[in-house]
């Protein structure tokens, strides 16, 4: 599994990166307030400059993050296993 959390650098990077990723099956984790967290996973669907959107089948709802959120580590991606290469 690669981490894109992991991830060392600038946005930019961060972007090319989520880029390369879109079409795969991710897992995020977000904070949602106090010792709440949200883990779900989702399929990249679009990368824009300022954010991306992934698809939620568990909720068969849109969600959105900046690449911001990634760089301070808000949002983590965990790519899964069983994507093609």
């Amino acid at each position: 599994m690669l981490g894109v959390t992991r991830m060392a650098g600038t946005i930019r990077s961060i972007r090319e990166q989520v880029a390369l990723y879109k079409g795969l099956t991710v897992r995020y984790r977000t904070a949602k307030g106090r010792r709440k967290v949200e883990e779900r996973q989702g399929v990249i669907l679009e990368t824009y400059p300022n954010l991306f959107t992934l698809y939620v089948e568990s909720q068969d709802s849109k969600v959105s993050f900046s690449y911001a959120e990634l760089l301070t580590r808000e949002v983590e991606l965990e790519l899964l296993s069983g994507n093609r290469n």
